[in-house]
């Protein structure tokens, strides 16, 4: 399945736009962890070809799902928000329901900028890189592994 094109400065835009409008509920290192990977963010447009940008950008997306997830929880307030401050919680939580899909349309940016595959799990299939280096179950054998100067045409010497 082929994901359509998103440009990394609109996936920035929408961040910034859903963070500041939950800055209004949320304060202290909600704004902080957000606001930094979104710098990073700009560093990762600012920088076309550059892995370690769009690498930091697509680790940080991912680390502030749980920080969202944990900030969210520990201090959204069922009673006592105002209309204002409830709706900057509903910000905040859209911007954490979109992160995935964020991090999807990243990481498919990463892999063009000649990023590799962070994990190399079985079911994701087989691995694509090659090796100069003979592969144990290869099928490919060696003539004689264990002949000796006998098999080369050598007489054994005699003592």
């Amino acid at each position: 399945m082929e994901l359509p094109t998103v440009n990394l400065k609109t996936i920035l835009l929408v961040h910034w736009l859903l963070t500041t409008w939950g800055c209004i509920a949320f304060e202290g290192p909600y704004p902080w962890a957000n606001f930094t990977i979104l710098a990073l963010g700009v560093w990762a447009v600012a920088q076309r070809d550059s892995i370690d940008a769009i690498s930091l950008f697509l680790g940080g997306l991912a680390a502030t799902i749980f920080l969202d997830i944990v900030h969210i929880s520990i201090f959204y307030q069922r009673t006592g928000f105002s209309d204002t401050e409830r709706f900057g919680a509903g910000m905040a939580i859209l911007s954490l329901l979109l992160k995935p899909l964020s991090c999807c349309f990243v990481y498919h940016m990463y892999r063009e900028r000649g990023g590799e595959l962070l994990l190399h799990i079985g079911f994701l299939g087989p691995s694509q890189e090659r090796s100069d280096y003979q592969t144990i179950d290869s099928p490919e054998a060696p003539a004689d592994p264990f002949g000796g100067s006998e098999s080369r045409g050598h007489a054994p010497q005699g003592y």
